[in-house]
């Protein structure tokens, strides 16, 4: 009898331990006020960025000195060959070397900015009313840790929250901490770490609601799941002694 209550106490502190808090796995739990002070946000150009800017206007000969793609690959029949010669890499100086107006630093602008000062510039120039396209062409995070398909995730958008980064990993596991999520913020080569608690409501006006460009996102593991990992692979050692031990046993005998 009392060897029976024994293995019930067992199985029942097994089954608490296993328990999952809801707490611990909704979204957005709280108030619900939606007030998003970063809804006007927008990345800043980086160093290493690649961008695709592209000058047109009601007159194509004055526009077109100031696109490498006239220059480059006039005629061309692909356009994705075209859009390729038509980018700039930002360099470490956070310049581009842009035609006819010469070195232009960039960095740390918004692409909006950069419009402004692009038609300033062209404006002396005489380009009058320009039609100005600018792209950030190799936007992107990796999300790390707790998630369905860990990866990189290549952005097209310049708008890409978290919670998009985190559905096109397939979601977090049961076993990722959802109220302490890593965010490693890299800007101009100042690295930033940042937690982030996306079972809170409020989360959504919070600065790490939208991602930077080369973004990491690292969900990390409950307590749980890291000891269940280290008691596996000690179960596992443990058999493996047995099981020798046995067979030495079992050769022994013979003998």
């Amino acid at each position: 009898m009392k060897n029976s209550q024994v293995y019930i106490y067992i199985i029942f502190i097994f089954i608490l331990s296993s328990c999952v808090p809801k707490k611990s796995i909704i979204y957005f739990q709280g108030n619900q006020n939606f007030d998003n002070p970063s809804s006007n946000y927008e990345p800043l150009i980086q160093n290493d960025d690649m961008l695709y800017i592209n000058i047109s206007s009601d007159e194509p000969i004055a526009s077109e000195p100031f696109n490498l793609e006239n220059q480059a690959t006039s005629g061309a029949a692909n356009n994705s060959f075209a859009i390729q010669k038509q980018t700039y890499l930002v360099d470490n100086f956070g310049k581009i070397d842009f035609p006819t107006l010469g070195s232009i630093d960039v960095a740390g602008y918004s692409v909006n900015n950069l419009k402004k000062l692009l038609k300033q510039k062209l404006a002396l120039y005489f380009v009058k009313e320009p039609v100005i396209n600018i792209r950030i062409m190799n936007f992107k995070v990796s999300v790390l840790g707790e998630v369905t398909k860990p990866g990189v995730i290549n952005v097209n958008s310049e708008r890409f929250t978290m919670l998009e980064a985190i559905a096109q990993s397939g979601d977090l596991t049961l076993y990722g901490k959802r109220n302490n999520i890593l965010v490693i913020r890299d800007f101009q080569g100042i690295k930033t770490y940042n937690r982030v608690d996306i079972t809170k409501a409020d989360f959504v006006n919070s600065p790490f609601y939208y991602v930077d460009q080369n973004d990491v996102i690292y969900v990390e593991p409950k307590k749980s799941k890291i000891d269940s990992t280290a008691i596996s692979s000690n179960v596992v050692s443990i058999f493996s002694i047995l099981g020798f031990g046995l067979t030495v046993f079992l050769i022994l005998r013979k003998v």
